[in-house]
């Protein structure tokens, strides 16, 4: 099927999630743009994640929709790719590298056809995109957290998707695999892919993401960083924890340097 010309990738319309009675989301609505890297950002217990996993049809909604590019998740579900925690994983399922890689293949397949040499090769391409493909015959358990993490990223791009939920992809990764991670991502978005990242650090997400999305169980915006990133909507998002932080405005410009949109 081909997408829907909107320029919108996801709209959240009312979207209440509640576990044991409690709500994790409530009333959420949003548009997130197409073809942006975007944040979603707030503290622990937020319910950042469970927002994306809303999305992937993961959690089921108490009420509200999600839409993506203005369709249903069933009716899209190849053009959208999902990345979970690493800690959510058993990395002790007997696997080589490049067959978990090649496993992002599988949604543009089918179940019953095998992998040609062409998605063969886009396996190995994925690989190369993340610094990995000499280590495509080690079994994933042998990897460091951060060449997991690589691994993963692989796979969701051999999937070819048009758009990525991303939970928490740079949790626990070293200074390198971060900035690896955070190339292809730019890379993906300059593509026109949409990329959405649960994120928890508040002074990388201002010079990562181009939009951010701001979450304490309710939504408390959703923009371009430079507008979303002032001392009043943080200070709503985290409370009390954010007296102690620098001033945002600055993390954004020090951002925009870094990203080379000023000088």
């Amino acid at each position: 099927m081909t997408l829907s010309a909107s320029t919108t990738a996801v709209t959240f319309s009312q979207l209440t999630v509640t576990y044991q009675e409690k709500p994790a989301l409530q009333g959420i609505n949003t548009s997130l743009p197409k073809g942006k890297l975007i944040g979603i950002i707030g503290p622990n217990g937020a319910g950042k994640s469970t927002l994306i996993k809303a999305a992937m049809g993961l959690l089921p909604l108490t009420s509200g929709e999600v839409r993506l590019f203005g369709d249903t998740l069933e009716a899209v579900r190849r053009h959208v790719s999902y990345v979970p925690q690493r800690e959510s994983v058993d990395w002790d399922f007997p696997a080589s590298v490049f067959d978990v890689v090649l496993m992002g293949r599988y949604a543009q397949l089918g179940l019953f056809k095998r992998p040609s040499k062409e998605d063969r090769e886009i396996a190995l391409n994925s690989l190369y995109k993340v610094g990995m493909e000499t280590f495509q015959h080690r079994q994933i358990a042998q990897l460091s957290g951060g060449q997991q993490q690589r691994v993963f990223l692989a796979r969701a791009m051999a999937q070819e998707a048009d758009l990525y939920f991303m939970d928490e992809p740079f949790a626990g990764v070293d200074a390198a695999t971060e900035t690896a991670i955070l190339e292809v991502l730019r890379e993906l978005t300059t593509a026109g892919k949409t990329v959405i990242v649960v994120h928890h650090d508040l002074q990388s997400a201002a010079s990562f993401f181009e939009w951010v999305v701001l979450l304490h169980t309710s939504l408390i915006a959703s923009g371009p960083v430079e507008e979303v990133f002032t001392r009043d909507l943080l200070q709503k998002t985290y409370g009390g924890r954010l007296n102690f932080m620098a001033d945002p405005e600055e993390w954004v410009k020090k951002g925009a340097i870094a990203a080379g949109k000023i000088s």
